[in-house]
């Protein structure tokens, strides 16, 4: 059984073309927003956050990188969050790929590799069934997410910041997960980051938050993997997180972060959403024993088994 497993060659993409054309921007500070997964809680606590950053003077560009579907599992909820999150700048998750365009044999369009559990793979697929039957009853928001980008490349205070889902050759590439950097498999990022020109790789899809530096051809180049900013990341911490890019420091104490030798500053910053009201409303969408519950409401109560010192990785480059 592949479904769930295998990539479509419609996510594949060639490292040289993502960062072609760099968009400027003119804002001060960038919230890389990735795995919202349908929570609309941590999107009001995101929507504060930068609303706070701008009562201090800073403004903020929020730019969501896709996989902001999955739990929304109802008219009301799907309608909410698509409409709050294309009001912004947008790429595409696997999530939102399936949801808008269906790839035959993909599943969830997850792409998991061989260290996940089958019954992991097969819950995913099933909610991702639930959603694109819901999908179905909105064609004018299946139309708009149909259009957007797989990624973006942003011109940064003169630096390019590549914003993708999975990795810089497929929107649901595991090359940047938590897990590849712990088993030492980091050895794409040199090429990657040479072929693309990025100086920032910004990405998300994998659920497990990743910040890595390093010197390419004498260039510092930095990776943020945000994790999920809509379910906790860390031991006994139901928070979730966001990549902040900026010149500035956060009024917010990041989790971790790195300072580039530019002076940028790229911290994983905690969405510190109301997490008993968003259980209440998840336990009413995906009841016990459902898939989605038996895949994700521990972390949503626990977080994870990570600490912040297990999330920087020195250079191996």
């Amino acid at each position: 059984m592949t479904e769930g497993r295998s990539c479509p060659l419609a996510y594949r993409y060639q490292p040289a073309s993502l960062c072609a054309e760099p968009v400027p921007v003119t804002e001060e500070v960038l919230y890389v927003i990735g795995g919202l997964y349908g929570n609309p809680f941590a999107l009001d606590e995101i929507e504060n956050m930068a609303l706070a950053e701008e009562r201090q003077g800073r403004s903020v560009k929020l730019v969501f990188n896709g996989d902001f579907n999955w739990f929304n599992a109802s008219d009301e909820l799907f309608r909410d969050i698509n409409s709050r999150v294309l009001s912004h700048t947008a790429s595409l998750g696997n999530v939102d790929y399936e949801l808008a365009t269906p790839s035959s044999g993909a599943g969830c369009g997850c792409a998991y590799p061989e260290f996940v559990d089958q019954a992991v793979v097969e819950r995913s697929n099933q909610i991702m069934a639930r959603l694109q039957t819901l999908a179905e009853a909105h064609p004018d928001i299946q139309k708009r997410l149909a259009a957007l980008p797989r990624y973006h490349c942003l011109l940064f205070g003169g630096l390019k910041i590549l914003v993708l889902h999975g990795d810089p050759e497929s929107l649901a590439g595991w090359g940047l997960a938590h897990e590849s950097f712990s088993a030492g498999n980091e050895q794409n990022l040199g090429q990657w980051f040479r072929a693309s020109g990025a100086d920032v790789i910004a990405s998300t899809h994998t659920c497990l938050p990743v910040l890595w530096s390093g010197d390419v051809e004498s260039r510092s180049c930095i990776v943020a993997n945000n994790g999920s900013s809509g379910m906790g990341n860390l031991s006994a911490d139901a928070r979730g997180l966001v990549t902040r890019i900026s010149r500035t420091a956060s009024a917010l104490e990041p989790v971790a972060g790195l300072i580039a030798e530019s002076g940028l500053r790229v911290d994983l910053i905690p969405v510190n959403y109301n997490v008993s009201a968003w259980l209440e409303q998840f336990d009413r969408l995906w009841p016990a024993d459902s898939p989605a519950a038996n895949s994700y409401r521990e972390r949503l109560l626990k977080g994870t088994s990570l600490t912040p010192g297990d999330l920087v990785f020195p250079s191996i480059i």
